[in-house]
């Protein structure tokens, strides 16, 4: 079976320390609500594990019915820190579930081809995931504001999500990034542990994740067409 973790836990630094980005409003509904539905939607989406802060239990649970997530098989309390909340999600999954879908709840634009082709990556190499190639010139910056170096962008790709793993390779990583005490932000990060070959699957820069009001302005934008 192929389950999706859904991560809407966070706090917003960028937006101010008590915003809750994941139910922000966006064209009347949460933002979470809509990579929601298109996990909802995906045929290759067998059940669904949604993590949201611990006072925002009830308000996620209200959400589900109204938008009529029946994939949705448990809604749970994230952690302080995304691994914490990913965990707690793996925690949820029965033996059956062999891939499992990582998704950010602040990527509202998420389709259900870029879903299914991450979890086809993971199936056949271990890890799919979603990223787009880096077409800006890269500065180093050790100090301050000041440029020290420019870097080779011809190799550098921006990860996103979803990220999609065989199940056994995600909980491996993540069993050794708590045994060695390492932070890691992203589901992949603890995988590479483990599973040298992680397959880039190929996105776009609409796939975005809401960390500024501007870039709620472009989701709109984007979700309007």
């Amino acid at each position: 079976m192929n389950y999706a973790v859904i991560v809407a836990a966070g706090k917003s630094e960028r937006m101010g320390p008590d915003v809750d980005k994941a139910f922000l409003s966006l064209h009347g509904q949460p933002v979470l609500s809509y990579s929601l539905r298109t996990f909802e939607k995906c045929h290759d989406i067998d059940g669904i594990i949604l993590v949201v802060r611990k006072d925002r239990l009830d308000t996620a649970r209200g959400m589900v019915q109204i938008y009529g997530c029946a994939k949705v098989k448990k809604v749970v309390a994230g952690g302080a820190t995304r691994q914490i909340s990913v965990c707690n999600g793996l925690a949820e999954l029965n033996d059956d579930v062999k891939i499992v879908s990582v998704h950010d709840g602040a990527r509202p634009c998420v389709t259900s081809e870029l879903i299914s082709e991450t979890i086809r990556m993971a199936k056949r190499y271990g890890a799919g995931v979603a990223a787009v190639k880096v077409a800006d010139t890269i500065k180093e910056a050790q100090t301050g504001m000041t440029g020290t170096r420019t870097i080779d962008r011809s190799k550098l790709w921006a990860v996103q999500t979803p990220q999609t793993f065989k199940r056994h390779l995600l909980v491996e990583g993540y069993k050794l990034v708590n045994r060695k005490h390492l932070a890691v932000t992203d589901e992949s990060s603890a995988v590479e542990l483990v599973h040298k070959e992680i397959r880039l699957v190929p996105s776009t820069w609409s796939n975005v994740k809401i960390t500024t009001s501007e870039d709620l302005a472009i989701a709109a934008a984007l979700l309007k067409v």
